[in-house]
């Protein structure tokens, strides 16, 4: 079956006229930035939603007509981050703000290891360092055994009754992330949420959706799930925010709050509205998208319908990284080229390749890539954000290749005949 692009040309052309520095750097050097994972592109209409109400001097909490509309744009912000990204349904749950996702995530985490009964915590060897460490942290704390799910090193995903075999009627909480940041591998959140309440129905449940946010829509309320937290600079956005889901029972739970605040209120201070513009903005773009495949009026349709033709798209495109064209060969044809946790391509994986040249150090391949105009990054074992992770894969490091749904087959065969360049003259070494 030939594999095409979701998006026609007109479209795609104009869906990267929307991101800022696609095809070269603030310097103006060309550059292919397949990096998106560490931070996505951005959107202009995010910068330039956050710089128009940066601004503006006025507090959101008066009573004139300027502070009325900054409140009206938090409002909308809000509720464009809990009804149509997290997918919450309208009341439920809280939001939780802060300056970064990291922070986001060890502002739920302490509140639900600290006051949720039980005797242990279990998480999987993926996670990213804010989870996993929160957990640990807090879970030593008041002294309950910290469990750890293994890796799979063929799926570059933890099995779910690994996971499983760890939950038990004493498990407090259960934080498994949305996705792999190294290797696409999705987790079947669902599954394992269902699952793990037929073992403990009340069993908090925690996903970091960081990575997964950028690539597909998200279901917090079909999920019944207790926290998802997400970065909108990994999802198109802007740096200096960090957002999280909380349900209602996980909302009220004693964390850091104004006594006079409701109590599932977990904003501490004014927030810029700068912020919640440029996620408003993030989700008009979406919508832009969605509406060009359905006739939907409502927001969270379009979004999701948006959401979903990215990911088609992006699939596409992993398909012909994968396997190329009769013109271009893919990664899998390419001599000398290795494909971590490779398999059938599914239709739930996210764009994200773990690659490497045999024989050749990851820094090197980085920094080679980079001297001809290709943005990657390499995962090694050298770095505290990765250790644990590559190894708990089989790895001591890989190349992580990360495009986004803005990027066309043209992009992925200029990456594949640099990567062809690469591994031929390394082989002549």
């Amino acid at each position: 079956m030939e594999n095409k692009p979701v998006f026609s040309p007109e479209l795609q052309k104009e869906i990267k006229s929307k991101f800022y520095y696609v095809d070269e750097d603030p310097f103006g050097k060309k550059r292919l930035f397949f990096e998106n994972s560490g931070g996505s592109l951005r959107l202009k209409a995010c910068v330039e939603a956050k710089a128009k109400y940066e601004m503006i001097p006025d507090c959101p909490m008066r009573y004139h007509d300027v502070s009325q509309k900054l409140h009206e744009v938090k409002a909308n912000g809000v509720r464009d981050l809990m009804e149509v990204i997290f997918g919450a349904a309208p009341g439920e749950g809280a939001l939780v703000t802060e300056l970064t996702p990291s922070r986001t995530t060890f502002s739920i985490m302490r509140a639900i290891v600290e006051n949720v009964p039980g005797k242990n915590v279990v998480t999987t060897s993926l996670e990213h360092p804010s989870a996993y460490d929160a957990l640990k942290i807090y879970a030593e704390k008041r002294g309950m055994e910290f469990r750890v799910a293994q890796a799979n090193p063929k799926t570059g995903g933890v099995d779910v009754d690994d996971i499983l075999s760890l939950v038990d009627k004493d498990t407090c909480v259960l934080s498994v992330m949305s996705a792999s940041n190294i290797s696409g591998y999705v987790f079947p959140m669902k599954e394992i949420i269902t699952r793990a309440r037929a073992i403990k129905p009340d069993l908090y449940v925690v996903s970091d959706a960081v990575q997964h946010q950028p690539h597909q829509a998200l279901y917090a309320h079909d999920l019944g799930i207790d926290a998802l937290v997400i970065a909108p600079y990994k999802a198109f956005g802007i740096r200096g925010c960090g957002y999280g889901y909380v349900s209602d029972r996980a909302a009220v739970l004693p964390h850091d709050k104004l006594e006079g605040k409701d109590p599932k209120e977990w904003e501490l201070g004014t927030y810029p509205h700068g912020n919640f513009a440029a996620m408003s903005a993030m989700v008009d773009y979406v919508c832009w998208l969605g509406r060009h495949f359905t006739q939907a009026e409502d927001r969270r349709t379009q979004y999701v319908v948006g959401m979903q033709k990215a990911h088609e798209q992006e699939t596409a495109l992993l398909i012909r990284m994968l396997e190329g064209s009769a013109e271009v060969p893919g990664l899998r044809h390419i001599p000398g080229v290795e494909v971590y946790f490779d398999g059938p391509v599914s239709p739930e994986r996210d764009l994200v390749v773990a690659m490497g040249i045999k024989g050749m150090d990851y820094t090197a391949l980085r920094e080679e890539y980079g001297r001809r105009g290709v943005l990657v990054f390499e995962r090694i074992n050298t770095s505290i954000y990765s250790k644990r992770i590559v190894e708990s894969l089989g790895q001591t490091g890989l190349i992580r290749v990360s495009p986004i749904h803005c990027h066309d087959f043209g992009d992925i065969d200029q990456y594949l005949k640099v990567t062809a360049a690469i591994a031929a003259e390394f082989a002549k070494k």
